[in-house]
Order: C-alpha cells, then sequence, then structure tokens
C-alpha cells in the first residue's frame, strides 16, 4: 500500500519513550526514520528487559518503539560527527530531539543553530517540563510527570494513596502530540516553504490529561479528589462485583439509558424517583445509590448480566486482564498485532489504518549502527 508519509525523512535523535514513539509514528506511516545512537550502548531502551527479543540481548520494549527505522551511530561529542549529523538534516523533513535539557544547546545542535543552517527543517522538541518556566532544566520521567501533573492525585480510591497509571500515559501522550505538531508544521512549509519549531513536554501531556479537573478547580476553587473506577459527573460509571466475584464496569451515560439499566437491575423505580431520575441528582445522592447498585448486581454472575445489559442497550464491559484483552475476538479481528520481519517477535502496530488497511512492518527493529554505512554513504 501507498502510505501518506512516504517521500518524508525524519531524524529522530533521542531515546526511551516519547521520541522513539513519535519516530515510529511516523515510521509507520511511510517516513525514512533515521535513528540517531550513541556508538556506546545506544538507546538506554535496548537493555529494558527482560523480556528481550528473539536476539536475547534486546528488549521487546525496543522491539515495540523502533522498527521501521535504520539506525545510524554516531558520537554527537564529536565535531565530526556533528558535521555528519547536519548533512543528514540537508536531506532532512523533520528532526526530532528528546535529549536531557541543556545538552542540544551544549554540542551546538539546539533549536536557533539548527534553524539557521536548515530553515526548511521542522525542529521537534520534547522536554520533560517545557522550555521555559523553573523546571525547564530539570530531567522528567513518566511517573514523576504522573505525580506533579496531578494525575496520581485523582487515579484509585478515595481511601487510598494516590495511584500511579499502569501505562506511561505522559510518555505516550507527547510522543503523539509531537507527532501532530510536526505535521501541522510541515503542512504549513508546504504554503511558506519555512521550517519551524515544535515544542511540546511531558508536563504539558500531563496538564491536558486532567484539563476537566483544571477547568473545574479554576471555576469553583474546589480540589478534585479519587472516585475510584467512578466518574466524578456521571453515577452510575464505574466497575461493580458481580456474584462470581468477576468485575464489571457499567457506563450508563445519560437519562435514559439509566432507566433502561434500572429496569435490568430490577428497580424500575429507580428511573423516576427525583433523587436518581436525572444525572445531578444521582451525582448528589451517589453515596446512597451506589451500595444499592453494587448490592444488586452480587445477585447474577457478570455473563449473565452481560447478556442483560446488551440485550436492553446498556454500555457495559467485563474488566480484562491484559491476558484476557489478548484472547478476545475483538483483539484478533483489529489486526493490530504485527510480527516483525525477519523472525522478529510480535507487537502492537499502528493504531490507525488508511484505506480500512492498517500499515505493517517493512522492517524490523534495527542493531545498533546497522545502518551507519548505508546511510552516511549515500549522502553527497
Amino acid at each position: 500500500m501507498t502510505l501518506p508519509l512516504e517521500g518524508v525523512r525524519v531524524i529522530e535523535v533521542g531515546q526511551a519513550l516519547a521520541g522513539p514513539l513519535a519516530g515510529v509514528l511516523m515510521a509507520d506511516m511511510g517516513a525514512d526514520v533515521i535513528k540517531i545512537e550513541k556508538p556506546d550502548g545506544g538507546d538506554d531502551a535496548r537493555i529494558w528487559g527482560p523480556p528481550f527479543g528473539p536476539d536475547g540481548v534486546t528488549s521487546l520494549y525496543f522491539y515495540g518503539q523502533n522498527r521501521n527505522k535504520r539506525s545510524v551511530a554516531l558520537d554527537l561529542k564529536s565535531a565530526d560527527d556533528i558535521e555528519k549529523l547536519h548533512r543528514l538534516c540537508d536531506t532532512a523533513d523533520i528532526l526530532i530531539q528528546n535529549l536531557r535539557p541543556g545538552v542540544v544547546d551544549e554540542i551546538g545542535i539546539g533549536p536557533e543553530a539548527m534553524l539557521e543552517r536548515h530553515p526548511r527543517l521542522i525542529y521537534c522538541s520534547i522536554w520533560a517540563f517545557g522550555y521555559d518556566g523553573p523546571l525547564k532544566m530539570k530531567p522528567g520521567f513518566d511517573p514523576l510527570l504522573q505525580a506533579y501533573g496531578g494525575m496520581m492525585s485523582v487515579t484509585g480510591r478515595a481511601e487510598d494513596p494516590p495511584t500511579f497509571c499502569g501505562a506511561s500515559i505522559n510518555d505516550k501522550a507527547t510522543g503523539m502530540f509531537c507527532t501532530i505538531g510536526a505535521l501541522a508544521a510541515l503542512r504549513m512549509r508546504d504554503r511558506t516553504g519555512k521550517g519551524c519549531l515544535v515544542d511540546t513536554s511531558l508536563f504539558d501531556s500531563a496538564v491536558h490529561w486532567v484539563e476537566g479537573q483544571v477547568n473545574n478547580y479554576l471555576a469553583s476553587g474546589a480540589i478534585p479528589q479519587r472516585h475510584g473506577t467512578g466518574g466524578a459527573v456521571i453515577v452510575p460509571y464505574q466497575t461493580f462485583d458481580c456474584a462470581d466475584g468477576k468485575p464489571l464496569c457499567l457506563a450508563p451515560g445519560n437519562d435514559r439509558l439509566w432507566a433502561r439499566c434500572a429496569t435490568v437491575l430490577g428497580k424500575p423505580e429507580w428511573a423516576t424517583d427525583p433523587k436518581y431520575a436525572r444525572s445531578a441528582a444521582r451525582v448528589q445522592n451517589k453515596a446512597e445509590l451506589l451500595p444499592m447498585i453494587a448490592a444488586a448486581m452480587r445477585t447474577r454472575p457478570r455473563d449473565a448480566w452481560i447478556a442483560a445489559f446488551e440485550k436492553a442497550g446498556v454500555p457495559c464491559a467485563a474488566v480484562n486482564d491484559i491476558g484476557e484483552l489478548a484472547r478476545t475476538e475483538q483483539f484478533a479481528a483489529s489486526g493490530l498485532v504485527k510480527e516483525l520481519p525477519g523472525g522478529g517477535p510480535k507487537v502492537v502496530g499502528l493504531p490507525i489504518s488508511f484505506d480500512r488497511q492498517r500499515p505493517g512492518p517493512a522492517r524490523s527493529s534495527p542493531k545498533l549502527g546497522e545502518h551507519t554505512e548505508e546511510v552516511l554513504g549515500s549522502l553527497k
């Protein structure tokens, strides 16, 4: 299939997750992504295991974020190798960097210097806390930003301590925002002929995740609290244990669905009771309502509830662990899992399809410096 970013060249100077994720998204969409790695060890994520891939030394984590790329080993403390990077940028459309704050300026590849020499380049920086402010020089990792950015304070049950989200949501969101910004800037370059500086940060992403809670605080001054699996402004909108101990997520998101839900629960009167009939009333009286729903849910096994709710058109879902997710028919039908070429492992691929086709990997994740001679040898 013809991919939308064919003909676009991306230089990725980064490691771990946010920068490489932006790179792999563009690579999966057809861009020629050249990953710049330090000769001594390369991307730190190469050793983030177990588990490791078929070669026994490269982490599955690295395989997942670096397929479809070419690896070039350059020592960015060397003036000669910096010049090689410049020559690569002469051929590139986009540069992504997520090095430690201050490093790019120290070695002479900061945005001002690069855009002066390469005025058509889209220069994308991924920061921890941003390019300005008192924390701009601090390094950042996803759990630190989940803590500092407020996410942990609103995750978990009220009686539990602040809870870490199991996925690296800030790293991944920042990689996605970087990709969105880069492609928007590329579109602008089509009109202006000029490159652009694109800045994203884990802090910006962290605040974006809790934008609703921040907006509510700015309007009311009230500190948002933890609600377990429940929602702050929709009731019920959470998980309940069934008779067999299996949890079910119930999400009747409006009053019409709530009326159907109440009927399935055997309590049709809840749909007309002034204390529960309307959404705002259910939120106000949730301390009374939720225990009654929980008691009703414990009267039947999960599969029976799913059948009853789905027949009535009430949104619900089993709470799957990762193994259960991977065994679902929907997971198989999605085609998300791709096997990397050359005997590589199976990994989750691009969550986008084009003309109903999901791009597959054209190449596996590269060995350190595997394409150095190939790429540099092609430069004039």
